[in-house]
C-alpha cells in the first residue's frame, strides 16, 4: 500500500487564479514573475475536453456517447479484484480514472452503473470488491481505493490510457467514508464523490479534495444530520464543495442502482474537476434549488 501519509496541499482553482492576475500584473510592471507552477500544477490548468458539448439531456441520460470495454481484475494483496471499465477510443489521448468502493456487506454489482455511467463519457473507472466486505471499515476502504489507483495507473492492461495525474474516488456508505478517507490521505486527488456516506469521524476540515457528497432524506442507516452534513460542512479547507439532498423516497440504498439526478451532478463533477472541463460548470453553479428530486443544496459556488 503506498501513499499513507499527506502531502503537500495542491492549489485551488481560486488560488491558480489569482497567481495568474499577479503574474500578469507583474509583467505589466517590470517586475519579476512568481516561478513556474510544478508540473501537476501546471496541468491542472489545462483542460481536457472529451466527447461532444453538454446538454442536460446528456448528463440524464445512463450512458453517454463513447464505446467501452471491460477487464475483469483478480484478487490482489489488500482488496479482492474488481471490474475496470474503459473507453475503447484511442483517438482522443488519455482519460481520467476513478476508483470506486461499495458499501458495507455491498459487492461491486451494487455500483456498476457507475463504471458504465463513467466509462461511456470518458472515465476509465475501476470498481472494487474490497478485501471483507463485512468488516473493513472506512479507513480501511480508503487505502484499498488508493491501492485500487496505484493498480489501474502502474499495472493494469489499461495504464497507457490514463493520465496519473487525473485521478478521483468514489465510494457508498462505508465506501463513500472511504473516499473522505483517501482524499485525506492523498491531497493530490483531483475529486472526491461520497455517496450517502458513513464514518465516525464527523470532522473534515484538513481535506483539500474538491468533494461532492450526496445525502438522501430518507435515510435511516447515515442520517443526514449525523453524516453528509457534517462532513459536507467540515470540509472548510477543500477547493471546492458540494452538498445534495435527494427528496423522499430517496434512502441509503438510492445510490446502488441507477438515479437520474446522482447521475447528473456526479458526471458534472467529474468533468469539472478530473478534467477541468469548464463547459460542465453550468450544471454545477448554481447549485439546484428544491425540487421533487432535490431536497436541499449547497456550495462553495460563489453567492450560493
Amino acid at each position: 500500500m503506498r501513499h499513507r501519509t499527506r502531502g503537500r496541499r495542491v492549489l485551488g482553482l481560486r488560488s491558480r487564479t489569482v497567481l495568474a492576475c499577479i503574474a500578469a500584473a507583474s509583467a505589466l510592471l517590470g517586475v519579476a514573475t512568481l516561478p513556474a507552477l510544478s508540473g501537476t500544477a501546471a496541468a491542472a490548468e489545462q483542460e481536457y475536453r472529451r466527447g461532444p458539448d453538454p446538454t442536460l439531456a446528456s448528463l440524464q441520460a445512463q450512458e453517454g456517447p463513447f464505446a467501452y470495454a471491460t477487464v475483469t481484475v483478480p484478487d490482489q494483496a489488500t482488496y479482492d479484484g474488481g471490474t475496470i471499465y474503459y473507453p475503447t477510443d484511442t483517438s482522443q489521448g488519455t482519460f481520467g480514472a476513478i476508483a470506486i468502493s461499495p458499501g458495507y456487506t455491498g459487492y461491486q454489482n451494487s455500483i456498476a452503473w457507475y463504471g458504465r455511467l463513467l466509462a461511456s463519457n470518458g472515465f476509465v473507472v475501476f470498481t472494487i470488491d474490497v478485501e471483507n466486505t463485512n468488516y473493513d471499515q472506512p479507513n480501511a476502504r480508503g487505502e484499498q481505493l488508493l491501492d485500487a489507483l496505484d493498480y489501474l495507473t502502474q499495472t493494469s492492461s489499461v495504464r497507457s490510457r490514463i493520465d496519473p495525474n487525473r485521478l478521483a474516488v468514489a465510494g457508498h456508505s462505508m465506501g463513500g467514508g472511504g473516499a473522505l478517507r483517501a482524499s485525506y490521505l492523498r491531497p493530490s486527488l483531483q475529486a472526491s464523490i461520497p455517496l450517502t456516506p458513513y464514518h465516525t469521524w464527523k470532522n473534515w476540515s484538513w481535506v483539500t479534495v474538491p468533494t461532492m457528497i450526496f445525502g438522501a432524506e430518507n435515510d435511516t442507516v447515515t442520517e443526514v444530520e449525523d453524516h453528509a452534513e457534517p462532513f459536507y460542512n467540515t470540509l472548510t479547507s477543500a477547493q471546492e464543495r458540494f452538498y445534495i439532498e435527494l427528496n423522499a423516497p430517496a434512502d441509503h440504498l438510492t445510490p446502488t442502482s441507477y438515479d437520474p439526478t446522482i447521475g447528473q451532478y456526479t458526471l458534472a463533477f467529474a468533468k469539472r474537476y478530473i478534467d477541468n472541463d469548464t463547459r460542465y460548470e453550468q450544471f454545477l453553479c448554481p447549485p439546484p434549488a428544491p425540487s421533487s428530486a432535490v431536497e436541499e443544496s449547497r456550495s462553495s459556488c460563489p453567492g450560493s
